[in-house]
């Protein structure tokens, strides 16, 4: 398989350089050569498929070609080693919860694979690398998870100051060892600012071997596609499906546009954001417009400048019309995400967390104005507890911590407080 850039489509880089580098030279985003189609008789027996087999078939039909399948199967069985239930709300729609994997959030299933991916692609380097990672919340914690303890392997996250949940920061900020921890004062776009500097930056990248977890690493994508074709093979095929994305740096959606083209039939993906409107805005007006972030309830998408909206604008050939055939967009109050949370716990006596939340206002919009013929599913992207302040105020209940999140509660924070400019983070690097 080889991948080029976003910026430039005649470059040819391999599975090796696309991961390890993270970013092309040109600043573009790595996309692969081609996006493999998927057997139609794998699709048929779909419905009768566990998730690490669904894994391994999606995973095998990108890297075949570069990795032998025993390590394919290495790799799958030891990162996806949870569920992601379907649980049904109504008859309209069901969630799929993504909370299963150690950290409690679906950025598990791309740190995890990555993390193995990386320590394979580097089995015989003597050379360390350092990963480096800007989160607005989930991201951190499960990079810092997924890569703790790996040799050869540095983890540096920067996070925004004051802007993720206490639990989220307690996750990446309390495990030490070859993880550390930023504490940026500044947005989440700073600290994804700051990154995209170090990667452009001659002497960082003579000095340090970097390379990045964020969703920009192409090999996030890879196994955020699987858990697409998990929830519809837990359906029974009677119905075309829709799928409403809590969104910020659009990572999640990008993936679920790809298992649409490996041939997952998708009638429609809702692009349900915060305040942070950047992408429901374009699908309404065909104008891209980058803006500060907004501090939301629903903080890990509280993002101004979706780095991933680079490669959707790819994909559909920088066509507005074009995205909007497969993708409606709709942005949410705070307001009307805390009356969500309600009104499902009310009705259903399920526990949103306030990014599913803002999923199902998405997806109660969409059928609102495109009828209920579909079978509708929301993904859940964390555990309420790892919101546990929120959702206790909204529900007016307690939320017993699971074991990861007591554990990391109980942990000793330890971060570096750095200003939101880049020389402070490379002379650090440095």
């Amino acid at each position: 398989m080889k991948f080029y850039s976003t910026k430039n489509n005649t470059a040819a880089y391999s599975l090796r350089d696309a991961v390890l580098k993270g970013l092309p030279d040109d600043k573009g985003l790595f996309m692969p050569a081609s996006i493999p189609v998927l057997p139609a008789a794998f699709l048929e027996r779909i419905h009768g498929s566990n998730l690490v087999e669904i894994a391994l078939e999606v995973t095998s039909a990108f890297l075949k070609d570069d990795i032998q399948q025993d390590q394919i199967h290495r790799i799958v069985s030891e990162a996806i080693n949870f569920e992601a239930p379907l649980v049904t709300l109504n008859e309209r729609f069901s969630v799929l919860e993504l909370f299963h994997g150690p950290t409690l959030a679906f950025k598990d299933f791309g740190a995890r694979f990555m993390a193995r991916l990386i320590s394979h692609l580097i089995r015989d380097s003597k050379q360390k690398i350092t990963i480096l990672v800007a989160t607005s919340g989930d991201t951190g914690s499960a990079v810092a998870n997924g890569f703790y303890g790996v040799e050869g392997i540095d983890v540096v996250i920067l996070y925004p100051s004051g802007m993720v949940s206490r639990l989220q920061e307690q996750q990446l900020t309390t495990l030490n060892g070859n993880i550390t921890a930023l504490e940026v004062q500044g947005t989440f776009d700073d600290c994804q600012r700051m990154v995209k500097e170090a990667f452009m930056d001659p002497d960082l990248r003579a000095g340090r071997n970097l390379t990045s977890a964020n969703s920009i690493n192409i090999s996030r994508l890879i196994p955020q596609s699987f858990y697409y074709f998990h929830a519809y093979a837990q359906l029974d095929g009677s119905r075309p499906v829709v799928f409403s994305v809590p969104s910020g740096n659009f990572g999640n959606l990008t993936a679920g546009i790809l298992a649409k083209r490996m041939g997952l039939p998708v009638k429609k993906f809702v692009a349900s954001t915060n305040v942070n409107s950047i992408v429901p805005d374009y699908l309404k007006s065909g104008i891209f417009q980058p803006a500060p972030s907004v501090q939301t309830i629903s903080n890990a998408m509280d993002v101004g400048n979706p780095s991933n909206f680079e490669r959707m604008l790819h994909l559909y050939r920088r066509s507005a019309d074009e995205m909007r055939k497969d993708i409606s967009g709709y942005s949410f109050t705070d307001p009307q995400t805390r009356e969500m949370m309600k009104k499902v716990y009310r009705d259903s006596g399920y526990i949103l967390d306030p990014h599913g939340a803002v999923g199902v206002l998405g997806m109660e919009k969409y059928m609102s104005e495109y009828g209920n013929d579909a079978a509708g599913i929301v993904l859940e992207t964390a555990h309420p507890a790892k919101f546990k302040e929120v959702v206790e105020d909204v529900l007016e209940i307690k939320i017993d911590l699971p074991e990861p999140l007591a554990a990391a509660a109980a942990g000793t924070k330890n971060a570096v407080l750095m200003k939101n400019d880049f020389t402070e983070l490379k002379s650090f690097l440095m």
